[in-house]
C-alpha cells in the first residue's frame, strides 16, 4: 500500500512539473504582456540612428520617491511625432515589440505635476 501511495505521489509531481514547464504562456500572462502601457512624460528629444530607426527620449513622471527617469522608445510611425515639440508634456502608450520599447501613440497634454492627479 505504501508503495502505491509513493508511486502515485511521484506521478503527480512529475505531471505538475511538466505542466509548469509548458512553453505556452498562460492567458493572464499573455494579456498582461500584450496590454499597452499608458503614462505621462516630458518629451526630451528625437534622434535618428545610422540604420534609419527613429527614437525618442521621454522623461517619465516619477512614482512615489523615485526620481525622474529618461527612457528611449522606438518610433515606427513618424507621423506620431507631428506637432510634438521638445519640452512638451505628453501622454503616450508603448509596447514591447521586437525586443524594444516601441511608441504606439502619443499626444500633447497639460503639465502633470508631481503628487497631483494627471488628466
Amino acid at each position: 500500500m505504501l508503495r502505491f501511495v509513493l508511486m502515485t505521489a511521484l506521478g503527480l509531481a512529475t505531471v505538475d512539473g511538466a505542466a509548469a514547464q509548458s512553453a505556452e504562456p498562460r492567458p493572464a500572462e499573455a494579456a498582461a504582456e500584450a496590454a499597452p502601457v499608458t503614462t505621462y512624460a516630458r518629451f526630451v528629444s528625437a534622434s535618428q540612428e545610422a540604420d534609419g530607426k527613429l527614437y525618442v527620449r521621454l522623461k517619465l513622471l516619477p512614482r512615489a520617491r523615485l526620481p525622474f527617469t529618461v527612457q528611449r522608445f522606438r518610433v515606427r510611425d513618424r507621423t506620431l511625432l507631428a506637432g510634438v515639440a521638445e519640452g512638451s508634456w505628453v501622454r503616450f502608450t508603448a509596447r514591447h515589440i521586437d525586443g524594444e520599447n516601441t511608441l504606439t501613440s502619443i499626444r500633447i497634454t497639460a503639465e502633470c505635476k508631481r503628487f497631483q492627479e494627471c488628466g
